[in-house]
């Protein structure tokens, strides 16, 4: 019985060496998926990101069915709209100071002014003013997107005017939806316009991580 055993230990010890290496490859394998974890900070962060800008697209969303059909919230749905804005600069003061938080709430500010204009432009059918009105629409969000990727190189200028142009676009649509009465075109054009804001909101986060990763 003792020779059986002593013949079985080289089988034995060549079995263990050789899951020695697996095993360390797993154990490595677990460190970096614990280097990967989100902190409880960029949880946060990204909670509040999309909190503020999901908030964007509802109240936008309520103000452009109040004033379409002239509801007596119009005014205080705006004032609600109005204060988003600055809940968003709220965020990225943190990270950027005081006055830049205001100079984003500001810019978003004039964004949401020249959407109501547009609104009672194409509500009255006043195809010439929609137009020119859309222009300086743009012309905000180019500049939305000036002051953002100024702060941050993570944050690159021409995706962010791509996503806020698509982000006019799909308002645009809700807007044009609402008027002729298409209602679920309305609510499909709202689903598009949200899922596109959280990704908004997402790159934000994921530029503030990058650009200083000792904040969390």
């Amino acid at each position: 019985m003792k020779n059986k055993w002593l013949l079985a230990l080289p089988l034995t010890l060549a079995l263990v060496f050789s899951m020695t290496p697996l095993v360390v490859a797993q154990a490595k394998v677990g460190e970096e998926k614990d280097s990967t974890c989100l902190s409880s900070k960029m949880v946060q962060l990204k909670g509040d990101m999309q909190k503020v800008w999901i908030d964007h697209t509802i109240w936008t969303r309520n103000y452009i069915v109040s004033a379409i059909s002239n509801l007596q919230d119009q005014k205080d749905v705006l004032d609600r709209l109005l204060r988003n804005q600055q809940d968003i600069g709220n965020v990225i003061k943190p990270y950027y100071g005081e006055a830049a938080g205001n100079k984003l709430a500001d810019l978003l500010r004039e964004h949401i002014l020249i959407a109501g204009k547009i609104v009672a432009a194409a509500k009255a059918g006043n195809q010439a003013d929609v137009k020119k009105l859309e222009a300086d629409w743009r012309t905000n969000a180019d500049d939305i997107a000036k002051f953002l990727s100024a702060a941050n190189p993570n944050w690159q200028f021409k995706t962010l005017q791509d996503m806020l142009y698509t982000h006019l676009q799909l308002i645009t649509e809700l807007v044009l939806d609402y008027i002729k009465g298409d209602w679920k075109a309305g609510i499909a054009s709202t689903d598009k316009n949200e899922i596109h804001i959280i990704h908004l909101a997402d790159i934000l986060t994921e530029g503030i991580v990058k650009q200083f990763p000792g904040k969390f």
